[in-house]
């Protein structure tokens, strides 16, 4: 009912804002007003502004223009903040640094990826379903690498996990999960003899966890592979960023084990807590016979 914004023609000759036309194809690929068949062009995606209403508009409703480029402004800003009403993805787990690619299919997340994908942020958050609050307390940031848009309004979407996160308040935006975050980084362990200890444990945990991955019979190995690239190399600073080294997170996205305890570790703060539980993990797994 606004002003149009970057107004857009279909080709059965009706104008809409580039935006209110995206988001009515995401539930259906016909026109808004007459429901001609909108295939062909949300197949093409090329979503190019009408010159002609455009100039109009800036020529002869120039302060209205103004007023509306001022609103679309705040609330493009509005959802660029990655503390505050960050677009929560409720799917499956997430970990820094590992590949997450997504298929995304709901209206509701078409609308989410493009605004981040608009915005510019190119980020959203990924949670595990809780029954009770709509989505766990933990989480992990998505950065989105690239966008595969399929002709049907599907997209494929590459990303990979960047900073941890705790869920400080839940809301909603336009059908999908928002919430206001806290970001969660390791505690650095400063003591000379305290993190020479450390080191001990990750450099055997990181021998354990080759040797075991070494071992998996070729079609689980190559299935990681495939999924989640091969494990990570040892790194010299295992301290050097706030979520750990890569190849902990790398070995949680690939071990067996229940996404609950999964969540639990991608909690942690400390770098011992976590290094202790993949071992247990690996110690139990290769107790198995034929594992």
């Amino acid at each position: 009912m606004r002003l149009f914004y970057e107004p857009v023609t279909t080709p059965c000759g009706h104008s809409f804002c580039k935006n209110c036309l995206e988001r009515c194809l995401d539930h259906t690929p016909q026109c808004p007003l007459c429901k001609e068949s909108l295939k062909e062009y949300l197949a093409c995606r090329k979503y190019v502004v009408t010159t002609v209403l455009d100039t109009l508009i800036k020529q002869y409703l120039s302060q209205e223009y103004a007023e509306r480029t001022k609103t679309h402004l705040e609330e493009t800003r509005e959802l660029s903040d990655l503390t505050k009403n960050v677009p929560i993805f409720v799917c499956t787990m997430a970990y820094p640094t590992v590949p997450c690619p997504l298929h995304v299919f709901e209206p509701r997340y078409r609308l989410m990826i493009r605004r981040c994908m608009d915005t510019g942020t190119r980020q959203f958050g990924m949670c595990i379903n809780d029954p009770q609050k709509g989505f766990v307390d933990y989480g992990c940031m998505l950065i989105i690498r690239s966008v595969h848009f399929l002709p049907d309004g599907r997209s494929v979407v590459d990303t990979i996990g960047g900073k941890r996160f705790r869920v400080l308040s839940r809301g909603m935006k336009d059908g999908y999960s928002t919430a206001d975050i806290e970001h969660l980084e390791d505690t650095r362990v400063e003591d000379s003899e305290e993190l020479e200890r450390l080191q001990e444990l990750h450099d055997a945990v990181y021998e354990q966890a080759r040797v075991w991955f070494q071992n998996l019979k070729i079609r689980f190995h190559n299935q990681i592979l495939q999924h989640f690239g091969p494990m990570p190399e040892r790194e010299a600073d295992i301290q050097a960023t706030p979520n750990g080294p890569a190849c902990c997170w790398w070995l949680l996205a690939v071990l067996p084990i229940d996404p609950r305890y999964q969540l639990s570790v991608l909690s942690m703060t400390s770098l011992k807590e976590r290094l202790e539980k993949i071992q247990h993990i690996l110690t139990y797994l290769q107790s198995i016979p034929n594992n």
